[in-house]
């Protein structure tokens, strides 16, 4: 027990000196006498985001460009730190939201990514896609729209009759309305919604080959990836199914498609034109630089595209090179200043 101490006051140590140098660099960073100006990019993470998108490659990539990664003490005033020339957050309640706030209209050259506002709206499901719709993108490149959907708030025993309503067809895919929880569920037959759990978005299921893309957008920068997504399901087996079938996220389902071998009607990526377009005007409707879309194809259509996700600051850890389009991006925000 006492070498378990010793090791752990040793790590404290070595933890207290480690920040005490970034403070100096920090504070040196605008002292005429340093020979190159550092990038200070003040982070508010979780431990589990820190540790997916704060890896050692990333770090050590950024310290070579003159970028350098400071944690945000949430105990102390945000004001009294840094000073920073960006900061990068992801985190969730109203008390960080003001605070961030405030911070943006007293600190107007700090690029913050992203704004509180913006990001609220990506995580209400009712709204999440309004833009996407609204847009109703068709070029010759395709045409990208969203899945009929439904809001039920409350009272699961109403929600075959709402659905009914609303015309939606079977099966359909159950989402918490607010997206911090991953979590889906496909309902098969009607008996089975009452099962559901609201708040809750219906989205009607559209069989897509079993592949989805993720595009990230970081900044004017669009990388797409495949990745597999729930399978198809046929007349037949939505005929000879029933119940309410649970699934963590869509991501969890399976592993990247980046290598199988897949029909090219299913595996072909969308067309980058298409994808840069539609990014370009998310972008500046939803006011957010750090995103991903979740598209999917309509299996059996060449080019009818559905946006059935948006997610804020994603695992960029995923993305590949991310580290050199991240570190490229947080420069490009200093030039444009």
């Amino acid at each position: 027990m006492k070498m378990m101490g010793e090791n752990v006051v040793e790590y404290e140590r070595k933890v207290e000196e480690e920040e005490e140098r970034e403070r100096e660099m920090v504070a040196a960073h605008r002292s005429p006498q340093q020979q190159m100006k550092l990038v200070v990019v003040g982070y508010a993470l979780t431990s589990k985001k820190t540790k997916s998108f704060l890896q050692p490659k990333l770090v050590g990539l950024a310290r070579n460009k003159g970028i350098l990664f400071v944690a945000i003490d949430q105990s102390r005033p945000l004001s009294d730190q840094g000073p920073f020339d960006i900061v990068l957050h992801k985190l969730s309640g109203s008390k960080w939201s003001r605070i961030l706030e405030e911070y943006r209209q007293t600190h107007p050259h700090v690029a913050v990514l992203d704004p509180p506002d913006a990001i609220e709206q990506i995580y209400n499901r009712q709204y999440m896609l309004e833009d996407v719709a609204d847009l109703n993108l068709s070029d010759g490149y395709g045409k990208v729209g969203v899945p009929r959907q439904l809001v039920i708030e409350k009272d699961p025993s109403s929600i075959s009759d709402a659905v009914d309503k609303a015309g939606l067809s079977l099966p359909l895919v159950a989402k918490p309305l607010f997206a911090k929880s991953h979590e889906l569920s496909l309902a098969y037959d009607k008996v089975s919604l009452q099962k559901l759990k609201p708040p809750l978005v219906l989205q009607e299921f559209i069989n897509h080959g079993g592949v989805l893309f993720k595009v990230f957008i970081v900044g004017e920068a669009v990388k797409v990836v495949r990745r597999f997504s729930l399978p198809d399901v046929s007349k037949r087996e939505l005929s000879n199914n029933a119940g309410v079938f649970h699934f963590p996220r869509v991501s969890c389902v399976a592993a990247s498609a980046e290598e199988a071998d897949l029909d090219p009607s299913i595996g072909e990526l969308p067309p980058r034109p298409l994808l840069e377009r539609l990014a370009r005007e998310l972008r500046r409707r939803l006011g957010l630089r750090l995103f991903n879309l979740d598209i999917i194809r309509e299996h059996g259509t060449k080019d009818h595209y559905y946006v059935i996700d948006i997610n804020y600051f994603p695992g960029y850890g995923k993305m590949p090179e991310y580290e050199h389009i991240f570190t490229d991006f947080l420069l490009s925000l200093m030039k444009q200043k």
